[in-house]
């Protein structure tokens, strides 16, 4: 029972990343081509982005319900890159429907433009400083520290910060190969090509990044990997792939493109919940919280598996549905691709 609702969990903040992520990544996008690819990104994720915020609804519920420690540890002790997360969903939700919808103003839409923009990278970066939070094992149980060893230190820090530039790049690389698949044009083509190019040779300096200040911050992240042959085999995985990535930019295949990226962000999570698991959150001064000490009564897994499966068997074949109509139900014309 345990197991198929840590499966569950796993499988929807997968689909958190590589879906909510890519839309982070197209208002970040939207940055890296001076607005460029506005008009690209908007058709884009306008039928889809409410909905991929479910993936993350469902972790949160998952947690709260199915291991209500974890959800109490990360919420109090990194309550304030979650709060800074929430504050830019709201902010780019809220700028992104009142530019796709609102009247057609140029001042008002540039407005709402450069929040989305850079909401959908503040947002990016914390949810990335968060996660480095959990993984890093500063967070302390013990209140009487003070204010800063209990609610800053475990996110102030360089491995943290990386972890957010990793997560800025990754969701904007996700973000430009989705989006070569929405259109035709070759200046748009050319342009989100070369861009995802850098994104690439950017993902794998902020990966070794990532390594390199979590051995600044006393964490053997390496080590771990190098211990981990789920993790070995997931880091040579994707990293044969750069090769197929490349090749079939250079020769614009798009389907290819959205497997190879898809396929290249699921083996860096498998390979972080390879490092990472049984442990959920690493204290620093206690007992890391582990999927045995934080997992919710018997009772209370039982009611939460079977509104896990009823909600699978209702929401999959919907979400499929949605995709199916808006994603691939129709062409993008010219007018429709313009900046």
């Amino acid at each position: 029972m345990t197991e198929i609702i840590l499966i569950i969990l796993g499988i929807s903040l997968l689909l958190y990343v590589l879906l909510g992520g890519a839309d982070f990544g197209g208002g970040i996008l939207e940055l890296l081509s001076r607005g460029k690819a506005s008009g690209i990104v908007s058709r884009a994720i306008a039928p889809v982005w409410e909905a991929n915020h479910m993936w993350l609804i469902l972790v949160v519920v998952i947690l709260f319900v199915g291991f209500p420690t974890v959800y109490s540890t990360v919420l109090t002790a990194l309550h304030i890159p979650v709060l800074l997360v929430l504050i830019g969903i709201i902010l780019r939700g809220s700028a992104f429907t009142f530019r796709h919808y609102d009247i057609e103003e140029e001042t008002p839409k540039a407005i709402y433009s450069s929040i989305f923009r850079y909401s959908s990278l503040f947002t990016t970066f914390f949810l990335g400083v968060t996660t480095g939070g959990i993984i890093l094992g500063d967070i302390t149980m013990d209140y009487t520290q003070g204010f800063y060893a209990v609610y800053l230190n475990p996110w102030l820090n360089w491995f943290s910060f990386s972890l957010g530039i990793f997560l800025v790049v990754l969701f904007a690389f996700l973000a430009t190969i989705y989006t070569l698949g929405e259109t035709k044009e070759k200046p748009h083509v050319e342009r989100f090509t070369r861009i995802a190019k850098y994104l690439i040779i950017s993902l794998v300096i902020a990966g070794a990044l990532v390594f390199a200040t979590a051995e600044l911050e006393g964490h053997p992240l390496f080590f771990e990997f190098y211990h981990s042959i789920p993790s070995i085999i997931s880091v040579v995985l994707a990293t044969l792939a750069l090769p197929l990535l490349w090749i079939n930019l250079n020769q614009n295949n798009r389907q290819m493109l959205r497997l190879i990226a898809g396929f290249q962000t699921t083996m860096i999570v498998l390979g972080w919940f390879a490092i990472q698991f049984p442990v959920l959150v690493k204290i620093n001064d206690g007992v890391d919280i582990t999927v045995q000490s934080a997992i919710a009564p018997k009772p209370t897994q039982l009611q939460l598996l079977i509104a896990l499966i009823v909600g699978v068997l209702v929401v999959f074949p919907y979400m499929g549905y949605l995709y199916k109509t808006f994603k691939f139900g129709k062409k993008a014309t010219s007018k429709q691709e313009l900046g």
